[in-house]
């Protein structure tokens, strides 16, 4: 698995980094870092969750 942000969708609403913060951060400038971009598995599913409930789509994932 390898997830991705595209930086010129994302809004920094750190809905993800709620629900993965092990995987997902945001910077003092609000920019959104993807911590481990090949998450090990047992992060799989909320990485899953977190793709799925990103409000602007902006995060893409490769199974």
């Amino acid at each position: 698995m390898e997830v991705k942000v595209d930086p010129l969708v994302c809004e920094a609403n750190a809905v993800c980094v709620g629900l993965a913060p092990e995987v997902f951060e945001l910077d003092d400038d609000d920019e959104l870092h993807i911590l481990l971009p090949e998450p090990p598995a047992e992060l799989h599913e909320k990485v899953r969750q977190a793709v799925r409930s990103c409000p602007k789509a902006a995060l893409t994932l490769k199974e």
